[in-house]
């Protein structure tokens, strides 16, 4: 029911922001495109790619950019935030996919947790690219929506990076060490 709620929200503000599109000249897919550039600074926005995600776990490209981030919305998923947007770097996009098809497999956080443990027990997990970022923004609406950034380190551990393994010391800290999921969490705004 929460998300219907959520699905009811976020077409009721998509249908009352295209009745003021044509006033101020701005397409779909422009708002589209500026919604999934939100997470990034006005300096990285320009450079990113913009991709739309299709049913079958492959993409479309709204808007090509000349580096390696790559932003979308993850709104229209089960379980995500009315706004929920991320960008990362374009070698992650097989992950994103993988993921995508174990949110949409499963029924809850604890089976999609399951999926993932098992894929990486067999060896199929998609491995994310070291050192690269994850900036995710979610919250009801855009405007009280808080950002998230997390760097990628597979299999990294404290002993490995000198990064403890929980966040009790301040700062930033290794999440998930030892798995093909480990990533630095940088405490943030």
């Amino acid at each position: 029911m929460e998300n219907d709620m959520k699905k009811t929200l976020l077409l009721s503000t998509v249908l009352v922001a295209m009745m003021f599109w044509p006033s101020v000249g701005i397409s779909a897919q422009d708002a589209t495109i500026a919604t999934a550039l939100a997470p990034l600074p006005a300096r990285s926005q320009e450079g990113a790619t913009v991709i739309s995600w299709n049913d079958d776990y492959t993409y479309e490209v709204l808007k090509e950019g000349s580096g390696q981030l790559v932003c979308y919305d993850r709104a229209g998923e089960d379980r995500r935030a009315a706004f929920d947007v991320q960008c990362t770097s374009l070698g992650n996009l097989d992950r994103v996919a993988q993921n995508r098809r174990f949110r949409v497999e499963s029924s809850s956080r604890e089976e999609e947790n399951e999926m993932i443990g098992a894929a990486e027990a067999a060896g199929t997990r998609e491995e994310a690219v070291f050192g690269s970022l994850w900036i995710a923004m979610r919250g009801e609406d855009q405007g009280s929506a808080g950002i998230h950034t997390t760097i990628a380190m597979p299999y990294a551990t404290e002993a490995s990076t000198g990064f403890a393994e929980n966040g009790r010391g301040g700062g930033s800290f290794i999440m998930a060490g030892g798995t093909s999921a480990a990533h630095l969490m940088v405490p943030g705004r």
